[in-house]
């Protein structure tokens, strides 16, 4: 069974991603496939080293393999041609997959030359715009857009179809704690309950509604109900003592609570004081949690 080449170690990034100046233009073989559909070799095609997406679920791909023997493939793939008979996935690693699967020796593919930033900018842009991705995955492709292809978010939403709202409220995802980050994308939570819990800015709050939302399998609304009820009930001398407290010791505060509840799996607040002192507060839920929280605290 074929599989898709992984690119080449060890090699400068010009060499594997040559751009559109490249000789290959001047092949006139190159030249009548550019822009047209070809039927590519499976053996002569590579994956994408920027795809966004990095697993595939097997059984929807089995599926997709036996739709493709049945009716082939409907949907071009779209490649980038890198060399003579050597070509890398733009999109479509998940028909590619699929087709080797179910035995095909070659896919029919458009043929595109493209910069290194085009590439990782159509690769994602793409994944976005046709796959079916859970919310997370679509808040680190826009964050890679931003961050990678340098995008205001103005052309972002000018890139996939979206307005300035839909993008900031994805990218708002990734200000949860990994806990719930998770749970989001193993489809624990919906967008709607991740926006909800993003009223609440303490988050330990955030986590313990969570583990609220998934022990009773609360609606959106109920969220929002909660969500509403601790920010009624916060104290209001909270932000005169913070302001006492030096800015820079509430931020090693805010990192600390970061690291030790990514550490223990365990929601952690603390507490500090403008006298110098504070608490530090684990809270457990089952035996089963306060016994692995003891078995970290000796090691």
């Amino acid at each position: 069974m074929s599989t898709i080449k992984k690119p080449a170690l060890g090699r400068g990034l010009s060499a594997l991603l040559q751009d559109s100046n490249s000789d290959l233009m001047s092949n006139k073989t190159t030249q009548r496939m550019v822009g047209s559909i070809s039927n590519i070799p499976l053996s002569q095609i590579e994956a994408n080293p920027f795809q966004p997406r990095t697993e595939f679920e097997k059984q929807a791909l089995h599926e997709l393999s036996e739709s493709i023997k049945l009716h082939g493939i409907i949907q071009p793939i779209t490649v980038r041609k890198v060399g003579i008979e050597k070509y890398q996935i733009i999109s479509g690693e998940r028909r590619v997959r699929a087709s080797i699967v179910a035995g095909l020796n070659e896919v029919p593919g458009y043929v595109r030359i493209a910069k290194d930033q085009d590439m990782l900018e159509m690769a994602i842009i793409e994944n976005v715009q046709r796959e079916n991705l859970n919310p997370m995955e679509v808040a680190l492709s826009y964050r890679r857009l931003i961050d990678e292809c340098t995008l205001k978010q103005e052309e972002l939403g000018d890139r996939v179809g979206k307005d300035r709202t839909t993008i900031n409220n994805y990218l708002r995802l990734l200000k949860l704690p990994t806990e719930i980050q998770v749970g989001l994308r193993d489809g624990k939570l919906s967008m709607g309950h991740a926006r909800a819990l993003l009223a609440v800015t303490d988050p330990n709050e955030q986590l313990r509604l969570y583990e609220d939302l998934l022990r009773e399998n609360l609606s959106v609304r109920s969220i929002e109900n909660l969500v509403k009820q601790v920010n009624e009930s916060e104290p209001k001398n909270n932000s005169k003592a913070n302001n006492s407290i030096h800015p820079e010791y509430l931020k090693q505060f805010e990192t600390i609570q970061k690291h030790l509840t990514s550490q223990y799996q365990l929601p952690v607040n603390i507490k500090a004081k403008a006298v110098g002192k504070g608490e530090v507060i684990i809270k457990f839920n089952t035996e089963s949690e306060f016994e692995r929280l003891m078995n970290l605290l000796q090691q």
